[in-house]
Order: C-alpha cells, then sequence, then structure tokens
C-alpha cells in the first residue's frame, strides 16, 4: 500500500546503509520487485524516485560536507541507476521525469519557482553540481579548515576541470576517492541518457534525446569545465603497467572504469546529426581562430558547439596523441604475455575519433597534416583484420571502414601512405615489404576473401577507399600488386557479375585503381604493371564478355558448389607473419546488438573532381553523367537499383548465394550490354598492345623466365604520349546523411550496452533500438 512521502524513517533506510556497493544494489533490488512495484504501488516508486532526487538535489546544495551525507548521495545515485532502465522500458512512465511533482515544495510554499522544473532537470543539474564538489569530487583549493567549507554555488568549476590538457594546463594530484565517486555520478548520467535505448530505431535522426538536450544546454552551467574534463580524461590517459611489466597486477587501475565511463558520457553527448546542420565549421575554410564572434551559433549542443571549436595546434596535438596511444594499446606486444594491460574500450574510442572528424574539419586537416595519421590507421587496419571472422563485431568492422572511407576523401591520406611500412605488429596477414598502403590493401583482400558473409555490403566502401588513394601512391609492392589482381579475377568470373544487380560495381571500382596508377604513378608501379600483363587473360575475358541469353544462363550456373564468394586458390597467400593468430569466429553463444543497415555508396559519398591545383570542387549530380567512363562508376545509378525503397531487398540480395533464388530480379542481355559498353578498358588495352609485345621479345631474345629482369625494364619503359588523354581524378569524399546518424546511435548504445555488465544496467530490460542476439 502507498507509503506517505512525509513518513521519512520509512525512506531513509533507503539510503541510509554506509556498506554498499553498486553491486550491493543490484542484488538487493531485484528486476521483479521493481516491475511488481511499478505496475501495483506506483505511487510508491514515484514517492522513491523523487525522495531519490530530493537528497542528490540537497547534497548538492549542501556540499557533501559530511561522510554520512556523501554515502547518502553514492546510494541514491546507485539507486536511480538500478530504478530508471525500467522506468524507461514502460511507455507509461517515460514522461514521469519530465513531469513537475505537485506539492513537491520541501514543506513550505515559498518554492513555488523551483516546483516548476521537471524532475529530470533537477536530477541532472544535481548530478553535474555534485561532480565539481570539493572533497568530494574534487581537490578542494581550501587551505585552511577553520573557514566555512566552499560554497559550491559560488564556485568558478573551470578551476576544477579534472585533468590538464584542452583548455587546461594544471593536472590535480590524482585521488582514487574522486575518481570512484565520479565514475559512479557518471554512470547515473550515462543511465538518464540511456531512454534513446527504448524507442526503436527511426529514419528521423533528429529526434533528440531530451535528457542529453538539456544537459548539454546553456541550462547546465558547468558544461562547459565538465566537456572538458570529459575529453581530457580519456585523452590523458596512459594505462597502468607501461614500463613496469605486471604493474596493473600489483596496483589496481582506478582511473580506468573513470576514463572508460567518460568516453561512453562523451559520445552519448555528441550523438548529433550533423547532416541537419548547417554550420560552416563544417567544411573547414572558416578563417581567423575558431573562437571569434563571426561564427554563427552553431549546435544548440554545447558539446558538440566545444568540440567544432577546438582549434590550437597543441590541443590537436594532445587529442591525437592520446587517442592514438589508446587504440594502439591493444597491439604492443610484449615478449612477457599479459604484461602490459589490456584496454577493452576501443570501440568507443573510434566513434569519438570519427565525431571529432566529422564535427571539427580543422582536426581532420591536421591529422591529415603529419604521418601521425598512421598510428591512427594500424590501430585500425589491425582491428578490421582480427574482426573479419567474428559475426559479434560486425559493428566494428563497419566504425572503421567508415573512418577510413572519410580519412580517404583528403588527399594527404593517399599521399601519407607512401610511408614505409616498418612497425611489425603480429597481424595475420602475408609477410610483405612495402609501404602503408601494401598494408592497406592487403588487409582489405583478406577481409574481402576470408571474412564472414556480413561483410559484403562493405565490399564497395572497402574498394572506395582504395580508388580514393590510388592515384597517390608511387609504388606498389608485388604482394599488394597480385592481390589487387586476384581481387579482380575473383569480381569479374561471370557466375559473380550475373548474380546481383550491383556485383559489376565492384569491377569498375577495381578498373579504376589500375587506370588511376597507370596514368598518374606509371613511373615506380613496375610491379602493379607487371601483374596486369601477367594476367592479361582477365581484361580480355571482360572485354569479349558475352552477352547473349544463354551465355549468361550458363555462366550462373556455374556457381560453386560452396557459398563462399571468392575462392581462395591462386591468390598465392605467403606465410602469415610471425606471431599472429589467425582471426578467429566468435565464440558460440556471444551476446551482440542488432544494427540498422547503412545507406549505400553512393548515399555515403558525393564525387568531386581533382583539378590541375589539386583543389578539389564537387560535382553536381548531373554532371556526373558525362564522366568519361559514363555513370556507372560514378552515380551508381543503373536501374534505380540504389534507390531507398529497393534498398532492403537489395541488401538481401547481397548475400550471393539468395540472390538467384530470390526470383525478384534476373540478367537480362540488355542489361549487361548496358555496363559491358562502359568498363573503362582503353587505357589498360593500349597499355598491354604497346608493352606485351616488348616483354614477350625480351623473354624470347634472351631466354628469360626470370621475372627481375623483366620488371628492371618495365621500370626504365615509358608510355608517355602512347596512353589515351589521362581522365579526371574522381574522388568520392565522404558526406553526412542521416542514415549514417541513426548506425551510429544504435551502434554506439549497443557497445555500451554489451560492455555495461559489472552491474549490468540494462541487462534483461525491454530494450527497443536494438535486439540483443546470440551467436
Amino acid at each position: 500500500q502507498p507509503v506517505e512521502a512525509t513518513d521519512d524513517a520509512f525512506w531513509d533506510q533507503f539510503w541510509a546503509d554506509t556498506a554498499t556497493s553498486v553491486q550491493d544494489v543490484f542484488a538487493l533490488v531485484p528486476a521483479a520487485e521493481i516491475r511488481a512495484v511499478r505496475e501495483e504501488s506506483p505511487s510508491n516508486l514515484a514517492t522513491l524516485c523523487y525522495k531519490a532526487v530530493e537528497k542528490l538535489v540537497q547534497g548538492a546544495e549542501s556540499g557533501c560536507h559530511t561522510e554520512k551525507e556523501r554515502q547518502i548521495v553514492l546510494n541514491c545515485c546507485r539507486l536511480l541507476t538500478r530504478i530508471l532502465p525500467y522506468i524507461f522500458e514502460d511507455p507509461d512512465w517515460r514522461g514521469f521525469f519530465w513531469s513537475t511533482v505537485p506539492g513537491a515544495g520541501r514543506g513550505g510554499g515559498d518554492e513555488d519557482d523551483e516546483n516548476a522544473r521537471p524532475l529530470a532537470e533537477s536530477l541532472l543539474l544535481a548530478v553535474t553540481d555534485l561532480l565539481f564538489c570539493p572533497d568530494f569530487t574534487v581537490q578542494s583549493h581550501r587551505r585552511n579548515t577553520v573557514d566555512t567549507a566552499e560554497d559550491i554555488h559560488s564556485i568558478d568549476s573551470c578551476e576544477y576541470i579534472w585533468e590538464a590538457g584542452v583548455g587546461f594546463a594544471h593536472s590535480p594530484q590524482p585521488n582514487y576517492i574522486h575518481d570512484l565517486n565520479r565514475t559512479e555520478l557518471l554512470k547515473l548520467l550515462l543511465t538518464c541518457f540511456s531512454e534513446a535505448m527504448y524507442l526503436p530505431p527511426s529514419s528521423d535522426s533528429s529526434n533528440t534525446n531530451p535528457w542529453v538536450q538539456f544537459f548539454c544546454s546553456t541550462e547546465n552551467r558547468h558544461a562547459l569545465p565538465l566537456f572538458t574534463s570529459l575529453l581530457n580524461v580519456v585523452c590523458a590517459y596512459d594505462p597502468v603497467g607501461y614500463g613496469i611489466p605486471y604493474n596493473h597486477l600489483l596496483f589496481s587501475d582506478y582511473r580506468e572504469p573513470l576514463v572508460e565511463e567518460a568516453a561512453q558520457v562523451l559520445i552519448v553527448t555528441l550523438d548529433y546529426d550533423s547532416s541537419m546542420s548547417s554550420s560552416p565549421t563544417v567544411d573547414g575554410t572558416t578563417t581567423g581562430t575558431a573562437m571569434d564572434d563571426v561564427d554563427p551559433p552553431g549546435p544548440d549542443n554545447l558539446f558538440v558547439n566545444y568540440l567544432s571549436r577546438i582549434h590550437r595546434e597543441e590541443d590537436f596535438q594532445f587529442i591525437l596523441k592520446g587517442v592514438a596511444r589508446l587504440l594502439s594499446n591493444p597491439l604492443v606486444q610484449t615478449y612477457l604475455p599479459n604484461s602490459a594491460k589490456k584496454i577493452q574500450f576501443h570501440q568507443e574510442l573510434l566513434v569519438l575519433f570519427w565525431k571529432l572528424c566529422d564535427f571539427n574539419k580543422k582536426f581532420l586537416f591536421f591529422v591529415l597534416k603529419s604521418s601521425d595519421v598512421l598510428d591512427i590507421l594500424v590501430p585500425i587496419l589491425y582491428f578490421l583484420n582480427d574482426a573479419r571472422a567474428d559475426q559479434s563485431r560486425v559493428g566494428l568492422m563497419h566504425i572503421g571502414v567508415f573512418i577510413l572511407l572519410l580519412l580517404s576523401g583528403e588527399r594527404n591520406f593517399g599521399v601519407r601512405l607512401n610511408k614505409p611500412y616498418s612497425v611489425r605488429v603480429p597481424m595475420d596477414i602475408p609477410v610483405f615489404t612495402g609501404t602503408h598502403a601494401d598494408l592497406l590493401i592487403i588487409v582489405f583482400h583478406k577481409i574481402i576473401t576470408s571474412g564472414h558473409q556480413r561483410l559484403q555490403p562493405l565490399f564497395d566502401c572497402l574498394l572506395t577507399i582504395v580508388v580514393n588513394v590510388s592515384p597517390y601512391l608511387k609504388s606498389l609492392s608485388m604482394v599488394a600488386a597480385n592481390k589487387l589482381l586476384h581481387l579482380l579475377e575473383a569480381f569479374s568470373t561471370t557466375w559473380f557479375l550475373f548474380s546481383a544487380v550491383q556485383n559489376h560495381h565492384l569491377v569498375f571500382f577495381l578498373l579504376e585503381v589500375f587506370n588511376n596508377i597507370i596514368q598518374y604513378q606509371f613511373d615506380g608501379n613496375s610491379n602493379l604493371v607487371y601483374a596486369v600483363i601477367r594476367k592479361r587473360n582477365v581484361f580480355h575475358q571482360l572485354a569479349n564478355l558475352p552477352t547473349d541469353s544463354q551465355s549468361i544462363q550458363k555462366g550462373l550456373q556455374r556457381k560453386k558448389k560452396t557459398p563462399e564468394p571468392i575462392s581462395r586458390t591462386n591468390s598465392q597467400d605467403g606465410v602469415s607473419m610471425e606471431g599472429s593468430r589467425p582471426a578467429a569466429p566468435a565464440e558460440p553463444g556471444t551476446l551482440k546488438t542488432s544494427l540498422v543497415a547503412t545507406p549505400g555508396i553512393d548515399k555515403l559519398t558525393e564525387k568531386s573532381q581533382v583539378s590541375e591545383d589539386g583543389t578539389m570542387r564537387s560535382l553536381e549530380p548531373e554532371a556526373s553523367q558525362l564522366s568519361p567512363e559514363g555513370n556507372p562508376p560514378a552515380a551508381l545509378s543503373d536501374g534505380g537499383s540504389w534507390s531507398g525503397e529497393a534498398s532492403h531487398s537489395q541488401r538481401d540480395q547481397r548475400r550471393l548465394s539468395s540472390a538467384s533464388s530470390s526470383g525478384q530480379w534476373a540478367p537480362t542481355p540488355d542489361w549487361v550490354t548496358s555496363w559491358k559498353s562502359k568498363l573503362p578498358l582503353q587505357t589498360i588495352m593500349r597499355l598491354l598492345q604497346v608493352l606485351v609485345p616488348q616483354v614477350e621479345k625480351i623473354c624470347i631474345d634472351k631466354g628469360l623466365t626470370d621475372e627481375s629482369e623483366i620488371l628492371k625494364f618495365l621500370q626504365h619503359g615509358t608510355l608517355v604520349g602512347l596512353l589515351p588523354v589521362p581522365h579526371p581524378i574522381l574522388i568520392r569524399k565522404y558526406q553526412a546523411n542521416s542514415g549514417t546518424a541513426m548506425w551510429f546511435r544504435t551502434y554506439m548504445w549497443g557497445v555500451i550496452y554489451l560492455r555495461n555488465v559489472d552491474p549490468p544496467i540494462w541487462y534483461d530490460t525491454d530494450v527497443k533500438l536494438f535486439e540483443i542476439q546470440r551467436v
């Protein structure tokens, strides 16, 4: 039966206990009981929530000077973390925190103005105050203790930022009690924001999360110091165990849980669809300092606003170094197994890095300006290669590829890839000597040929990245050159070309790669030219692709008995690198969260043409139809197959095996002719026409079977004046769109759901944003 709100003795027992931990609260308050109270005595649940928030507000106002007050605050914090998900899962309760509690003024009628605040706002404001509470979550600056305690409302929280870094030079003395208290408060914040998990994914990504919206608004007087604290705590973190082996086994690292929580809160507050906003920081052309008054107000979300305005070189350096250090942590191989601490929050870091590049173009240009970008690239390639066989890490594969797609839209990225690759991170790939470009191509080849089926939607993204960087690649190794030709061979089999409506796009991408390298980087790429000459039959077969119905049917029947789309044979896979483990599939029973479909490559990117002086200009969709190869490689628009409505059936069709049985689409002679006539083969055919007779002559004259002589001949050869006029370079740049914004939202919350297991905040609640599946 309902208990009166005034019965303090009854309510106080919920938070008076001294020796509880958040795990105890989860054990003592089982899910079934919370749901029972919610259904059977809703007024008690309402009172409990209201009372717990009231205690937090009181704690924030008094400044938590006694141990007892701090204990009450922490217990209320744990209790709310436990209960909130059950309030969110019930649509009838969802508005509860946004209502004002009638008669909630503490006893007197003089508090009418405070009554107007919804409970959610009071809760968020109390938590932010508590995050800058001297002697509870930050060091007190007071020297003498005789004085009355610092008034929490008069302190300038900018002087209490948690860590040195962006906009703050002083690194406070570490205090593990403060770290633990901050972690608990941030956990509660994250739980408040998690209302998003209980709403199904919608195509309208503009529906903002009211909790995040209020928290990141000017109502939060600590928005700037809190944003800075979270960012600096993450980027300054150096996992314990560096320098001294096994250090992390002797000392508990109180920073790590705080850093994880900070990273998660940060990416959730930055969940903002940038395609909806038109702020000038997006194209990087604003001049002057980023904090000038001439900038328009920018997004209402202050966290996004602050992130987009960071502009000092030393701040960029601090962020980039920090993110690169943490991303590389799982790769740090030591001779003593388990001697260094491995962090687990690389997915949150990748989302954070994505947000930085997406919202702050100056940061993106800074990253690309130095070869530090390679310190981000190598860990991403490592994760992609490691996760390629694991169904539970499809989301990680996508975000890694999205980041590389974003970077590849800038010329500097392609140029940086020419740096020799010498760091030997043990990876399950063939040994090679070459550049970072070789590493990228070899890893992409491995993903395409030995990843699992669900990665097929990523194939055009992977090849788009290779097309984007290809005009700048000075010298591919023989291993990488052979991998590219092996992909062409696999994608140009008649069975593959005829079995799904957009498979031929992959061939167009690869031909574009070869054309870019031959036209713009012929000198220095004798390995690739030699590989093209050796595999010349593939190009001749493409040029003579049959288009009559009988041949099409015959091609489709050649389908392999196995569902593997690409044979591993004739791909001369050398020995894998020493110390590497093969990419393993997920352990059976591993939990994973479902993801929404990603937009097709034409929605993800827009085409830009690179002019002589290296500047890019965006191509209007109409203009792209006039590109020399016609439309397929440009606006992948044949038959409208990529339009929005069709995308789901299309996506299923991409599972090659089900394409022909889906019965919806069948290849016709007209269809094959429509794209075959546009295959950009002129450059390669001309190259073969000139070089093949010369190479054959050398072999006959000198009785050569040794490829080094032929390579030497090709190195000194030239095709100046013999090739067709170089085509303009086309770059497909990533463009923000609401489809990817929704994908990021589901991916990010899925990661947060799965990573918060102790305590399991959302486990077994009725989440709607994604499904929880077992592998």
